[in-house]
């Protein structure tokens, strides 16, 4: 049995672990970065990566089937699963490449196994010990499903979709969250009847109603079907087909049904309970500043209660890594974390919503606007319908935004800014924004709720 010794031993490769070992090489630690797969966890091989290269695929094929509507003359003969998966993994590839070379450009010391926490600060791999004067726990998350509902077969979580060589003809979706309306998106895109099962009241249940129903509308006109506030009871499957069967007795058959209910915590066997950390079903407990209740040992990314986030885990493992090296990182509160959905039409959001304001501070004291992107010119242009709402304290700062159509995505960082710094829309609505781009949408938004609406009345 041999034992090294570091400064920090950070046991996950994700987006939480690797960006703290990678700060925590730039202030002079030496790192240990304990990893059972690929560095670069779920977000690189399995999910945000691969995933929005798939969704890029299926813009792509969206753009030629309506082609015609541009003045341009093409046809979209079919879609190449064998060719959509090489560009996928092409760019899995080349992102993973790049970020090898950072880690060892650092000079941080990456182990391969499965490490499991034991005391004093220790991690096992096989028959070697990793101690560190710090540890940091960043072992990300797997998909979740229902009690009684096997994975297996026809019935897929994420992952499997992933690696499917065809494009469904019919395929059910469990969950109406993020995965599953990206998915969702993409099936259908190719082609696929889509039909999405969420027992909540809408699609996209965490985000501001407004979106919610704009996105259930959208996806109407797209083809794409839902059942909305009916619970799934059961699902049977034959070499031929699954059948999916809810409470109220529909039941619908498909090809496939992903199960795309969540994630959980991957923390079971790894030893953190046996070690004295304090947990929650599953998920590590640790205080605004990462802490857990064991001195010298943190927790960053998907197994801390919150937002599911690559960007999150990799806040936090900067933030992590900065308290470990003497620094004061402000910590972020989650309604300032941005949130986006990379369907189409996507889904972006940043702040609370207007219920959430309305709970807190009362009716009277919010007051809130919705632009239509109809008005924008480049969403025009671009084939997009949608909307921006911007919630606030009347006579105060702005307190959320949220954003419905293509590629707003890409403007959801103005929002974070402006729920970070409390900003006034009177003193957003002077800034100039660029036409004509999406973005003079938000800006139409703060215009108007300054008392002084330009292209809306």
């Amino acid at each position: 049995m041999t034992t090294n010794a570091f400064d920090i031993v950070i046991l996950g490769g994700g987006s939480g672990g690797y960006a703290a070992a990678i700060r925590a090489a730039e202030l002079g630690k030496s790192v240990a970065l304990i990893e059972k797969d690929k560095v670069g966890g779920t977000c690189l091989h399995r999910g945000c990566i691969p995933t929005k290269a798939l969704l890029h695929s299926a813009e792509i094929a969206e753009n030629v089937r309506d082609a015609a509507k541009y003045g341009v003359t093409a046809v979209l003969d079919g879609i190449d699963p064998a060719g959509v998966r090489a560009y996928r993994e092409g760019i899995v590839a080349k992102k993973y490449k790049g970020l090898e070379g950072l880690i060892k450009a650092r000079g941080i010391t990456v182990v391969t196994g499965e490490g499991r926490l034991e005391a004093d600060r220790t991690v096992r791999v096989g028959n070697d010990l990793y101690t560190g004067t710090d540890v940091v726990l960043a072992t990300g998350s797997y998909s979740r499903s229902l009690p009684g509902l096997e994975i297996g077969g026809r019935i897929l979580t994420s992952e499997q979709a992933l690696a499917l060589e065809e494009v469904p003809r019919r395929v059910v979706i469990l969950g109406g969250g993020v995965i599953g309306v990206e998915f969702a998106s993409v099936w259908r895109s190719f082609g696929a009847e889509v039909t999405i099962v969420e027992a909540l009241p809408h699609l996209a249940p965490n985000e501001d109603v407004a979106l919610s129903k704009g996105l259930e509308r959208a996806f109407r006109r797209r083809g794409i079907s839902s059942s909305l506030g009916v619970r799934f009871q059961s699902a049977t499957q034959s070499e031929e087909a699954v059948t999916v069967t809810l409470e109220n007795g529909t039941s619908y058959e498909a090809d496939y049904l992903l199960v795309a209910v969540g994630r959980g915590p991957a923390t079971d066997g790894l030893g953190f309970a046996e070690a004295g950390i304090a947990m929650d079903r599953g998920f590590v407990l640790a205080d605004p500043e990462l802490r857990t209740n064991v001195p010298g040992i943190w927790a960053v990314g998907d197994i801390v209660p919150g937002l599911q986030l690559a960007h999150r885990g990799f806040l936090q493992g900067i933030a992590v890594a900065e308290r470990i090296s003497g620094l004061s990182p402000a910590p972020v509160p989650e309604s300032q974390t941005p949130r986006v959905t990379y369907c189409s039409p996507e889904v972006a959001s940043v702040g609370v919503t207007e219920a959430a304001a309305v709970e807190e501070h009362g009716q009277d004291a919010v007051v809130s606007y919705e632009y239509n992107l109809a008005g924008n010119g480049k969403s025009e242009i671009i084939g997009t319908g949608g909307l921006v709402k911007v919630v606030r304290l009347k006579d105060g700062p702005v307190l959320g935004v949220h954003l419905l159509g293509d590629r707003v995505g890409e403007l959801i960082t103005e929002g974070q800014l402006a729920v970070s710094w409390e900003a006034y829309p009177e003193e957003l609505a002077p800034l100039i924004h660029a036409h004509p781009t999406q973005s003079e949408a938000l800006g139409e938004a703060f215009l108007a709720l300054a008392g002084k609406p330009l292209h809306a009345l």
